[in-house]
């Protein structure tokens, strides 16, 4: 709290004068409206060096400010800063040096004045960094008189100066709380209160690291650069002796709480009175400086616990009562204890697992955190209906709105220490930490869902020497939650230097996301010798092709300007009319990555849960299209919110399927376990399994399980399937689904089934060649082709190798700038099979989306660029590539030549050690090539073909291999990895 810099005992002289005794409290007064206003442009500087501008020096805060504007609100949502222009002094780093890379022709179409767009973020309509000032006229009312005054800013951004009338008081600094200034003595009358507002980087060390500029707290990638007023702006009136401060910890063992109480003391001398809790009531005394009480409260033997499956709330008012005091607090709790046995997490001494989503703050519509418990409500269903159960803070902590809907809806918040900077011992951002820890607790810390507090995403500088210590002191004073020594990275002093829990990418030489732990493995090499609950570190990150019907959604605050871009360059490529299928195939293939991630994570023994990045799509730092809802929490169209849960919910049946692809001369084998931390355990469990066709309704083959009883926990095995497949009809896609009868627990895996027989030869009168002299000398004799282009025939600098996962969060940012300055070429989000052909894929059963059995066959292979062919040669199956670039990329398709006829695979057929999908592509595509159902109807010229296969220049080797940058790992190109089947 901001101190008034008048002594104490003014306040006791001031009241005796008047001849006063504090009569009943008034109510607050509400200072929401319009205020005055303006900009001091001349404030600048970053955190080692500002100037403190003009304001100051020429006694704003007394005369009338000229402009005006609404508060609660935000100066550039109403007109004020600066235009958008290629020079705007973002305040993020993270994907905007790829834009610099690329054509100056690009750049200037999105750089005319006054319609600047950039491709890293979605925009405010203006920018500001610096200082503005505020200001307004306040009535006290004569019933105001003896009491103190206590100035109330609920969510400032993010340094206050207030000044009541000519009266100067401290500056106040923080991100996550609110701005509380004691005024001390109001007189009634009328009031100037003018508050200068500073957003510069206020941080930053000897060394000139920022307060890092992609800190959700302040940073420009998510809208958090803004200036202003939101939440409650009100003054509240006090008594000369206040309830500074109301703690309560539960202790569910004797159904009681235990409350500390800090007492402020402006009287000018010592006090006595009564403080009551409930029917509690005992005296009190303090002195001149204030004081402290703590006294336990009973709640009674049927006071309910709560957790996510029963937010049972309970309410506590506390007075405080005597000659200058007359105070009164209502807090609300639960009754609930965190802890942990070992590796597990505890709450109120049973099991608990986490699924949790990132959440950056962003609010496109508004540009600043909602305050209001409905918007908070709003986002928690959307995660619940997903099947999660909480939401990690990154680099910021939401107002007090979010911990009160999430205590009623029964939801678990980890937020963290508005950081992301390099710790040192004592540094700034060290001491920042410190104040900003007591500051959130104080805040925040009664919210039974506030289990989890981070000091940072991804510290830097020498942090192990600060953040485990922070964390072990920090739960000595307050273990209603757990501590870590930061979210992120794999330093062994995060797992036993003090903290209680960690976040990590890799621990222990074991990977704790991505591909390692898919198809049917899972991650428990890297929590073997952990001590200490770990969950894993922003799980996912897999990317889908933009949807650009979102665009309409941008109805406030920040602008779509990246998606215009996007849209832009997917019509240069003439892919533009294939938005929506691109979005949906590769949507589906984004869920197969999440599913087969997520279901690693519940496998692996000893973990205790995962922290998502996103359920919802990202709009900063390169834009990530990450989410499976976008980002407006409003779900995308390829995934339903149950069926994601099937695979992310409390209760998931789990196969260890080490493959998806067999034939029938195989035996599909599996052991089966199920995940369970719902509400009960289940008593009894009957599982079932069953083989079904895609349309649900024709069973192959099923069985069911003895019923058993199943405990909260995870690894409880249901059985194991033993399935010949000898009988089964094939080639044919196929589900095999897992459920609990009698409830809603289900969970399927897509299954291909194959012949057994080997590849048929290559059918008669049909050229098979790797060899374009060879396809065009058959296709000018009218005849038909089956081209396979060798690596020779691409140019590798047009033509992008196909990967097995999609785009790792997105191309602009693991691209980085200088230090890697060519994009990957594997930027693949999927395949498009086109569903209105469906011949030439007759014998090797597709969705519209790449699934499994694609995956080993289009591995590492180029695919064909298309993008200077003739827009109406269309493929059979596409590549979708990144939107930043938006190629129209072919791997199937087929024209005419003259009176020849061609079908082009960029999958080598013929490629050695092929596997059972291969050589079922090769039969399919053999037996459409030498059908009578082969007659493709575009026609292309010769010479428009071969343009496509014009030879591939020779490619350097890479003169600098790009560090490796863990919180990049896609899982590609590290050590220990699985094949997929």
């Amino acid at each position: 709290m901001a101190r008034h810099f008048f002594p104490h005992w003014i306040f006791a002289v001031a009241v005796l004068a008047m001849g006063v005794r504090l009569s009943a409290r008034p109510a607050p007064i509400s200072l929401s409206g319009q205020w005055g206003f303006e900009l001091d442009r001349a404030a600048s500087g970053d955190g080692r060096t500002l100037n403190e501008g003009e304001g100051i020096a020429a006694r704003w805060f007394d005369h009338d400010l000229p402009q005006t504007l609404s508060l609660p609100g935000i100066l550039q949502a109403q007109g004020y800063g600066d235009v958008i222009s290629p020079a705007t002094p973002w305040v993020a780093t993270l994907g905007s040096a790829w834009w610099d890379l690329q054509p100056a022709s690009l750049r200037d179409r999105f750089s005319q004045p006054g319609k600047v767009k950039v491709p890293f973020l979605s925009q405010p309509p203006r920018h500001y960094l610096g200082v503005a000032w505020y200001q307004r006229w306040v009535d006290v009312p004569a019933s105001w008189r003896g009491h103190r005054a206590e100035l109330f800013l609920e969510r400032p951004h993010w340094e206050t100066t207030v000044w009541w009338d000519e009266r100067r008081f401290a500056a106040d600094r923080s991100l996550s709380t609110p701005h509380a200034t004691d005024i001390g003595l109001v007189f009634p009358g009328r009031h100037r209160l003018t508050i200068r507002i500073d957003n510069r980087r206020l941080l930053t060390d000897a060394t000139g690291n920022g307060h890092m500029d992609d800190a959700h707290s302040v940073s420009d990638a998510l809208g958090a650069a803004w200036n202003g007023i939101v939440g409650a702006i009100e003054l509240r009136p006090a008594s000369a002796a206040w309830l500074s401060d109301v703690q309560v910890y539960p202790e569910i063992a004797t159904h009681a709480v235990r409350v500390r109480v800090s007492i402020g003391n402006d009287s000018g001398g010592p006090g006595s009175g009564r403080i009551t809790a409930n029917d509690q009531s005992l005296p009190i005394s303090w002195p001149a400086d204030g004081g402290s009480a703590e006294f336990e409260v009973p709640l009674g033997v049927d006071a309910r616990l709560w957790d996510e499956f029963h937010p049972a709330l309970h309410r506590l008012t506390v007075t405080l009562s005597g000659a200058d005091a007359d105070d009164r607090r209502e807090v609300t709790f639960g009754l609930r204890e965190i802890g942990h046995v070992g590796r597990d997490l505890q709450l109120n001494g049973r099991p608990l697992n986490l699924r949790l989503t990132h959440f950056g703050g962003d609010f496109p519509l508004t540009g600043y955190p909602a305050t209001d418990v409905e918007s908070w409500k709003r986002i928690i269903a959307v995660c619940k209906a997903y099947g999660l159960n909480g939401i990690r803070f990154h680099s910021w902590c939401p107002p007090d709105a979010a911990f009160t809907a999430a205590d009623e809806m029964g939801f678990y918040l980890q937020p963290e220490c508005a950081l992301w900077a390099p710790l040192s011992p004592g540094n700034v951002f060290a001491r920042f930490l410190e104040r900003e820890t007591a500051r959130i607790l104080a805040a925040y810390g009664n919210h039974p869902s506030f289990i989890l507090l981070s000091p940072s995403n991804e510290p830097a500088g020498h942090y192990a020497q600060v953040t485990p210590a922070w964390a072990a002191a920090w739960y000595a004073k307050d273990h209603r939650r757990l501590y870590s020594a930061g979210t992120g990275w794999s330093n062994p002093a995060q797992v036993f230097g003090g903290a209680q829990f960690a976040t990590l990418v890799r621990f222990n030489g074991g990977e704790l996301r991505n591909v390692t732990g898919w198809f049917g493995g899972d991650y428990r090499a890297a929590v073997a010798s952990s001590p200490i609950p770990i969950l894993s570190h922003e799980v996912g990150q897999w990317c889908a092709y933009p949807d650009f019907s979102v665009i309409n959604e941008f109805t406030g605050y920040l602008q779509p300007g990246n998606f215009d871009i996007f849209r832009y360059l997917a019509q240069q490529g003439g892919v533009l009319d294939l938005d929506q299928g691109f979005a949906d195939a590769s949507g589906k293939f984004q869920v197969e990555c999440y599913k087969e991630e997520i279901e690693a994570n519940l496998r692996t023994p000893g973990l205790s849960g995962f922290q998502l990045l996103d359920l919802h799509d990202y709009l900063g730092q390169g834009t990530a299209l990450i989410g499976v809802t976008d980002a407006f929490w409003r779900p995308k169209h390829y995934v339903t919110a149950k069926e994601f849960r099937q695979f992310a919910g409390p209760t998931v049946p789990l196969a260890r399927l080490p493959r998806r692809t067999y034939t029938t001369a195989d035996t599909l084998a599996c052991d089966v376990e199920l995940y369970h931390f719902g509400p009960e355990p289940i008593s009894p469990a009957r599982p079932y399994w069953k083989l079904v066709d895609l349309d649900d309704r024709s069973v192959a083959a099923g069985g069911e399980w003895p019923a058993r009883n199943v405990p909260i926990g995870k690894n409880f095995p249901l059985g194991r399937i033993d399935l010949p497949l000898a009988s089964l009809a094939a080639p044919r896609m196929y589900r095999l689904v897992v459920g609990l009868a009698n409830l809603p627990v289900e969970n399927r895996w897509n299954i291909w089934v194959y012949p057994s027989a080997p590849s048929a030869p290559p059918p008669d009168g049909v050229v098979v060649t790797h060899l374009w002299t060879e396809a065009a000398a058959k296709l000018a004799q009218g005849g038909r082709v089956l081209f396979l282009p060798g690596p020779d025939a691409l140019d590798p600098a047009r033509c992008p190798r196909m990967s097995r996962v999609p785009v790792f969060w997105n191309i602009q940012m693991t691209v980085r700038p200088p230090r890697n300055p060519k994009p990957k070429d594997d930027a693949m989000l999927g395949l498009f099979c086109d569903q209105m052909r469906p011949d030439a894929l007759a014998e090797f059963p597709s969705t519209a989306a790449c699934d499994w059995q694609w995956t080993p066959i289009v591995d590492n292979v180029r695919s064909i660029n298309l993008t200077g062919a003739p827009p109406e040669l269309r493929p059979i199956v596409s590549a979708i590539d990144d939107w930043n670039r938006d190629w129209r990329l072919g791997v199937i398709f087929e024209c005419r030549a003259g009176t020849g006829r061609l079908l082009v695979s960029a999958i080598d057929l013929d490629r050695a050690g092929a596997g059972i999908e291969l050589r079922q592509l090769r039969r399919s595509l053999f037996d459409y090539v030498g059908s009578d159902r082969f007659k493709p109807k575009i026609a292309l010229a010769p010479a428009a073909i071969a343009a496509l296969f014009a030879g591939a220049p020779p490619v350097a080797p890479p003169s600098v291999q790009p560090a490796f940058d863990p919180d990049l790992d896609d899982g590609s190109g590290r050590p220990k990895q699985l094949a997929h089947p």
